[in-house]
């Protein structure tokens, strides 16, 4: 029988970019997963289409990312960072020299040259046109996701917001990469009756859903998760196959917890003192990670043993190997019982898994398609290569995320609640404005198209997760109360006709993103 995989990588990260000269600490989210993810990723691609290897899969670029990857001053901030990445490396040289870390320290010295040159020489500062080539070469399927990546089912209540915020997110696609994306992530998965209506109004085809979204649905699903769905309002949807994303995901037994992979998060930025390392962080007087990292898994204890980059490298194959075998063994079973179809893996994974938390997840990824290809009757897709317009069952599926528990509790809890009732009264008043000022020009439609600006930042579904898991809560609740005042400011001057063109101008420059926005888009 023949199988398919549809590997979908979903990259992602808030809108984070300071008008000031000095480079933010969370800007560094961004330089670490272009380090770790990024730049690895493509020239995983690019091998693989020197050896004529076949490879296919989608990736999610969100408008968030997409900007900030385009975004001429962060672009000259990493350069700035990778020199520091650079520099560290060589000290770190000296200081190991003649132990087992000297030839570690020269590993990551080698990746951080190597993405230097990538970015700067092949690349230009612009990682998207590696990215926009390979979906030319047919390889890949870039979508997008709403334009903040707000968790859809907690703003069901205000439809009007979720279309315009996805009319956004395909114009800012066009806008990178020529083209209308065909397909959406929907944050964390998150889906609710209902949903699919408002993603029909685009020329979006496909999204992605969770396992029990579907299992659970309006009707039984005919080939469980292992074929793609008709919603009621004929969008494609399809569902995350547990199984596969389990040997990856699962924190005890998936492959990144293997004792021989290195170990994330002993760094020697928490290691070595402060008026050492202290020059390359962004994080003030705090430790923090530098992307120097000696020690393996090991296991379940703080007592850590050094990282062999060729150990890991034996591991990666077997576990390329293990995950093709597993997916083999469903099909056989599939078989042995009777059942007769092609079935279709959908496997959704953060893209920063691969290379960032995982640090072989990138080599895990090429073996991946390299061992793959040997095998006759398995083929990877992209939902594109499906004729998206063939008869599949029709299935409602219900309300559901990937999220822990299955629905909203990571972004809806007695800790982040506050926000809802902050971002709802102002998605109020800014209707309300849509109302009163429907065709404006000049500085109120400024105005206007910042306040959207504000409403669709203040959405976004990280800051209620950030607050959520306790990972920079104080940031992530600054970041949304700005968002909320700034727009109560923009309609409280609206109301009393007193715009102030120099803040508003300030404020343009702070929270540009989306410069080509237009707030009637919401209307």
């Amino acid at each position: 029988m023949n199988f398919k995989l549809n590997l979908v990588l979903n990259a992602h990260l808030p809108y984070v970019r300071s008008p000031g000269k000095q480079i933010l600490f969370e800007e560094t989210w961004l330089f670490e997963a272009i380090d770790d993810t990024y730049l690895p990723l493509l020239r995983v691609f690019q091998r693989l289409e020197n050896r004529k290897i076949p490879f296919k899969l989608t990736i999610s670029l969100s408008p968030t990312l997409v900007t900030m990857l385009a975004d001429k001053t962060l672009q000259a901030r990493y350069r700035d960072y990778l020199e520091r990445k650079i520099e560290l490396g060589r000290k770190e040289i000296e200081r190991t020299r003649g132990t087992r870390e000297e030839d570690l320290a020269r590993l990551y010295l080698d990746l951080f040259s190597k993405n230097r040159e990538d970015f700067n020489d092949l690349y230009n500062g612009n990682i998207l046109k590696g990215f926009q080539y390979f979906q030319k070469a047919g390889h890949l399927d870039i979508i997008t996701s709403l334009a903040a990546y707000p968790f859809a089912p907690l703003y069901q209540a205000y439809p009007k917001n979720l279309l315009g915020q996805l009319k956004v997110a395909i114009e800012n696609h066009y806008q990178y990469f020529g083209q209308e994306p065909s397909g959406l992530w929907l944050a964390e998965n998150g889906y609710y009756p209902g949903l699919d209506g408002i993603i029909a109004k685009t020329r979006i085809k496909y999204i992605f859903l969770a396992a029990h979204g579907v299992l659970l649905g309006e009707s039984r699903p005919q080939h469980g998760v292992l074929a793609p769905i008709r919603t009621p309002a004929g969008l494609i949807g399809f569902a995350r196959h547990l199984g596969s994303s389990n040997d990856v995901w699962d924190k005890d037994y998936g492959y990144p917890a293997d004792p021989v992979y290195r170990d994330f998060y002993r760094d020697i930025g928490y290691d070595l003192p402060m008026d050492y390392v202290g020059p390359y962080l962004y994080s003030g007087n705090n430790p923090s990670m530098t992307g120097y990292k000696y020690f393996r898994v090991t296991g379940k204890t703080n007592i850590k043993e050094y990282y062999d980059p060729q150990a890991a490298l034996i591991k990666v194959k077997e576990h390329a190997g293990n995950f093709l075998y597993n997916r083999k063994l469903t099909v056989e079973n599939l078989q042995k019982h009777g059942h007769h179809f092609e079935p279709i893996f959908t496997i959704p994974l953060d893209a920063e898994l691969l290379g960032h938390w995982w640090f072989e997840g990138v080599s895990w990824l090429e073996e991946l398609f390299i061992q793959a290809s040997t095998i006759a009757q398995l083929e990877f897709i992209r939902p594109s290569d499906l004729d998206l317009d063939a008869k599949y069952q029709t299935l409602g599926p219900i309300y559901s995320s990937w999220g822990t528990g299955g629905f909203s509790e990571v972004w809806l809890d007695g800790s982040n609640d506050w926000v809802y009732r902050h971002s709802y009264r102002a998605l109020d008043r800014f209707f309300e404005l849509l109302r009163r000022f429907p065709d404006e020009t000049g500085r109120r439609e400024r105005a206007l198209n910042q306040a959207a600006r504000e409403i669709i930042l203040a959405q976004a579904s990280d800051w209620p997760m950030m607050i959520k898991t306790g990972a920079t809560a104080d940031y992530a609740k600054s970041r949304f109360r700005s968002h909320v005042l700034n727009f109560t400011n923009i309609y409280e001057s609206l109301s009393g006709n007193k715009l102030d063109t120099e803040w508003l101008t300030n404020l343009e420059k702070q929270n540009g993103i989306f410069p080509h926005l237009d707030y009637r888009i919401f209307i």
